[in-house]
């Protein structure tokens, strides 16, 4: 049986967070600046970010 997710707990966990593809840190930031690049990893410096994935169900 599939537990049914609460909207607050998956905004916390996956809005505006994202993975470096390098070093596969996660971090909060703005889509827009991260679309423009603006955004590099706290961690390597890499400007290369991906969403956290989501679960199918």
């Amino acid at each position: 049986m599939v537990k049914k997710t609460f909207p607050e707990a998956m905004a916390r966990i996956y809005y505006r967070v994202y993975v470096c593809r390098l070093c596969k840190s996660k971090m909060r930031a703005d889509p827009a600046k991260v679309k423009l690049g603006k955004v590099k990893c706290r961690k390597c410096g890499s400007h290369a970010l991906r969403p956290k994935k989501r679960p199918l169900a």
